[in-house]
């Protein structure tokens, strides 16, 4: 699959990057070819560390702004519900987060008050101005509209040009899984998927098989937590038995023994008056 989709086409020997000598398998007419046993060892890893980090209840980025990535990014990372940046990366997206996370706010507060007909009393032109304004916002920053925290893992298709986004994640300590070809370094990226980033089908190949192993994260998510919950409703349902058991127990319990008990302390009580004469 990755041969048809032309994984393994690397860019031109002149632009080659030397870190990238242990993914290339040969070179062909000057166009450097990668190995794809080890690309295949290598969407294994990253597909799997992504698995656990979405299991674990954590969100993943996608980035990806150039024009031939745009669309498949954005069908995929959509369809496992996770975040993503296919227009202009927001300079500090990571780095200054709070402020990223005010200008979707201010979305939400624009719709608000066109919904409840706040601005319906507002002229023509500057309704225009808030309508722009809205777009541009749903533009740039509606794909990370539930991205509440900073997330746990950055998926790069283009490391290269994406340099901004895998040194804001660096500086923060977040993973980056990126796909790097034979021009880009690989030395940043935590998980590093050596294929061609340039062509539509290599880059659908790689994020299929990575978004169904997030899927598959997902599916275990909800699966323990149904077993959570089922195991948390049975304890309360065995703490509400106990109760009722002793309650019914003492119900049971034979006359003769409570006879005995409130009789025990007469008998105790009857030698000390005896005892009083003899000590006067």
């Amino acid at each position: 699959m990755l041969l048809e989709a032309g994984c393994h086409f690397g860019h031109l020997r002149r632009k080659w990057n030397p870190a990238m000598a242990p993914y290339i398998f040969m070179e062909r007419n000057g166009i450097h070819i990668i190995d794809l046993h080890k690309t295949v060892v290598k969407i294994d890893e990253a597909a799997e560390a992504l698995k656990q980090i979405v299991k674990s209840g954590k969100k993943v980025l996608f980035v990806a702004t150039k024009k031939q990535a745009k669309s498949i990014v954005a069908e995929k990372a959509a369809s496992v519900n996770m975040p993503y940046v296919i227009e202009r990366w927001p300079g500090g997206m990571l780095t200054n987060f709070p402020t990223i996370r005010k200008a979707v706010k201010k979305m939400a507060t624009i719709d608000k008050l066109i919904a409840d007909g706040t601005f319906s009393n507002l002229s023509k032109r500057e309704l225009l101005q808030v309508t722009r304004q809205r777009a541009k916002l749903e533009k740039n920053l509606g794909s990370i509209a539930d991205l509440t925290r900073l997330p746990s893992a950055l998926f790069v298709v283009d490391v290269m040009k994406e340099n901004i986004a895998v040194k804001e994640a660096k500086r923060l300590g977040i993973p980056v899984f990126g796909i790097v070809d034979t021009n880009s370094n690989p030395d940043d990226i935590d998980f590093v998927i050596p294929a061609n980033d340039d062509a539509k089908d290599s880059i659908d190949v790689i994020l299929t098989a990575c978004c169904a192993a997030i899927a598959e994260g997902l599916e275990e998510r909800k699966a323990e937590k149904a077993d959570e919950k089922a195991a948390a409703e049975q304890s309360e349902e065995a703490a509400d038995a106990k109760p009722k058991r002793q309650r019914k127990a003492r119900k049971e319990a034979p006359v003769e023994e409570t006879v005995e008990t409130a009789q025990a302390p007469a008998e105790e009580e009857a030698p000390a008056e005896e005892e009083a004469p003899a000590a006067e």
